[in-house]
């Protein structure tokens, strides 16, 4: 299986299949503009040289071309095109992923003002709007995460009253969603405390608690290993590691070492609680990380409970799809690949108070 062929510059091809692609999301639009959701998948949906994400009314266009100027043209008519259809969008974003410079993959302002800071999302059901704060030039993505919303609604409705471990909290997503959903306690994990303080900012815009020492600065590795030595347990461990990093502590390596991370936390996880485990490796199937997840789960203490999928405006709708991924996703929806796994512990352990 192959993905679509590259992009073009031919404008009236590139228009049809973004306006399409708008067309099959126009439900997603709101009259505030204050959502954010992707706009256009180019990997799923013909392009694979564009992806266009919306944060409130900043429009943010990503150039995935091997060699940037290859792109130019056609990135500059999607612009174009966008902006006409969404004249309200009041900020352009370009971020280059093959850019000379860690400034033009950060992203550059390319038309209007300061961006959005802060994005609203539709809650669980039954569930309160959240408000999540971003900067979207901090990093070569955006910080908040497109492909795991539907997971954000799942622990904002299942956390109640219960713990939660945020693993490679990075800027603290899922762990705002948990207490947001009533968790009585979060720890964000994170080595970068300027990733973590855009986390702290969603706390303050929608007034959650914030604990002492929820949020830490800390190696993934040695931090988890002070954890076990200290006996501490979570009702929810939340593992949603970066693609590949290393550090003194470690390697993660989501394309051959997935289990080395769930094996590591699962000492942590009280007994019935979750462990909820996030594999984006484009290379990886479906079959092969269900394969690995049985094999974690052999031993009778860990079972796969249910699996979230990607939501539609990040696949690409059944009508705006063309290609295929490189490999088979199936059973899940995308590449991003998201498990809920039970525990069940020998000591029956319940977690820390």
């Amino acid at each position: 299986m192959q993905l679509a062929p590259r992009m073009t510059a031919d404008p009236a091809d590139l228009s049809a299949r973004l306006g399409a692609a708008l067309d099959a999301r126009a439900d997603l639009f709101d009259p505030g503009h204050e959502t954010a959701f992707r706009l256009f998948n180019g990997f799923s949906e013909g392009r694979p040289d564009l992806v266009a994400d919306l944060y409130g009314g900043t429009l943010l266009l990503h150039n995935y071309a091997p060699h940037p100027a290859e792109a130019a043209p056609a990135l500059e008519a999607a612009r174009q095109f966008l902006q006409g259809r969404l004249p309200w969008a009041h900020t352009v974003i370009v971020k280059t992923r093959n850019a000379a410079t860690a400034a033009g993959r950060r992203g550059t302002v390319v038309h209007g003002g300061p961006p959005d800071d802060r994005v609203r999302e539709g809650g669980a059901p039954q569930g309160d709007d959240m408000w999540y704060a971003v900067d979207l030039l901090l990093n070569r993505d955006a910080g908040l995460y497109l492909d795991t919303r539907l997971l954000r609604q799942w622990l904002q409705q299942n956390l109640r009253d219960q713990s939660a471990l945020n693993a490679f909290a990075y800027t603290g997503s899922l762990g705002v969603a948990a207490r947001a959903g009533g968790a009585r306690r979060v720890l964000q994990l994170d080595r970068n405390r300027a990733f973590l303080a855009i986390g702290q900012r969603s706390y303050a815009l929608n007034g959650l608690p914030m604990g002492r020492g929820e949020f830490r600065a800390a190696d993934f590795w040695p931090e988890v290993s002070r954890l076990k030595r200290a006996g501490e347990l979570f009702d929810c461990v939340i593992v949603d590691p970066p693609f590949f990093s290393t550090t003194r502590g470690g390697t993660v390596d989501l394309n051959t070492q997935s289990h080395r991370l769930i094996n590591k936390v699962r000492p942590l996880v009280a007994h019935n609680g979750c462990l909820v485990a996030v594999n984006n490796a484009l290379f990886v199937s479906g079959g092969e990380y269900i394969r690995m997840l049985e094999g974690v789960c052999a031993d009778g203490y860990l079972s796969i409970e249910t699996t979230i999928p990607v939501p539609p405006d990040f696949t690409g709708y059944p009508h705006t799809r063309m290609g295929a991924w490189p490999v088979d996703p199936a059973p899940f929806n995308h590449p991003t690949k998201i498990a809920i796994l039970r525990a069940r512990r020998k000591d029956e352990r319940p977690a820390t108070p």
